[in-house]
């Protein structure tokens, strides 16, 4: 690997959480570095801490005990209002149900986090042109003004996709990106993901799926809070499901 920068890098990460009285460790002391322009896949069994772990790198939670660097930056110390502008403005989020406002065309959603930054002078009519620029980026310009409902679920995650783009974040969370599509639009969006990657982004992806993890250079297993396995792997063409 190049010289790319560390985007993340964790020591020993813990997380616990207190139910009736009894302590759940769900995360057990994790060193994670992950380095800029990977893409790499997070899997693991249902109750292993995959969705914690994601939530504290996406800035979501914090760890109970240990550090967490994103970019260089101590994430674990940050305040509340540290944390939403570092998700606003430096991370970008693709979830499994897309996460769109219903009312809202396809441009304005991928306007929002533009018009949720209040340290973004831009103007409407520039924010608009940037968001265009984000959906003709996955494809959809064509379907700017539609709303949700009047688009496939395939057409729904290439929204998301733009609006995780649109601010030029540092890093891409995705969780479960192809969990709710059918076959092709789950070639679709790992083709959008895969050619994001070949750009240089740094992506991040939770799934459950071992063909769709597969096609990422680098997957990350977990089980009861620890890494089972970390391995590197060739990226495939094309995928199934």
């Amino acid at each position: 690997m190049k010289d790319q920068h560390t985007v993340i890098e964790t020591k020993d990460l813990r997380k616990v959480y207190g139910m009736n009285g009894i302590s759940v460790l769900a995360i057990d002391g994790l060193d994670i570095t992950i380095r800029e322009g990977e893409f790499v896949s997070i899997m693991g069994p249902s109750g292993s801490g995959k969705s914690t772990l994601m939530n504290i790198l996406g800035c979501l939670d914090r760890p109970t005990e240990g550090e967490y660097y994103l970019d260089g930056q101590a994430i674990s110390s940050k305040t509340r209002e540290d944390l939403a502008r570092i998700r606003n403005q430096q991370i970008g989020f693709i979830f499994q149900s897309y996460n769109l406002l219903p009312r809202f065309s396809a441009v304005e959603n991928v306007m929002l986090p533009m018009m949720y930054n209040r340290h973004n002078h831009i103007e409407i009519k520039n924010r608009q042109e940037l968001a265009m620029q984000a959906l003709d980026s996955v494809g959809l310009s064509d379907r700017a003004h539609h709303l949700p409902k009047e688009l496939s679920g395939g057409q729904q995650q290439r929204v998301a996709i733009a609006r995780a783009l649109v601010n030029k974040p540092i890093l891409i969370m995705a969780d479960e990106p192809t969990g709710n599509l059918d076959t092709k639009s789950t070639q679709e969006i790992m083709g959008l993901l895969l050619n994001l990657h070949k750009q240089g982004r740094t992506i991040v992806m939770i799934t459950h799926e071992p063909e769709i993890a597969v096609l990422t250079e680098r997957t990350i297993n977990i089980r009861d809070g620890k890494i089972e396995s970390d391995k590197l792997q060739k990226l495939q063409k094309g995928v199934s499901k």
